[in-house]
């Protein structure tokens, strides 16, 4: 039977809310391992002179605690 943790993080990309998501995921990847699922629980931006200039998502990751 597996046990499985949750951590929430908040990740950005100038691209897209994908590609934030992307980048959390393999972010977190480097020091979390057994990583099974992300659920994104959020979006956001941020706005720079009338632009959007980051896509912001809230993630919540959960890995199989060994």
């Amino acid at each position: 039977m597996a046990v499985l943790k949750v951590i929430e993080l908040l990740s950005e990309s100038s691209e897209s809310w994908e590609d934030a998501t992307k980048v959390g995921i393999k972010k977190a990847s480097k020091s979390v391992k057994n990583i099974r699922s992300a659920f994104v629980q959020s979006h956001s931006v941020t706005v720079k002179n009338g632009e959007v200039d980051k896509f912001r998502v809230n993630l919540k990751i959960s890995f199989e605690v060994e």
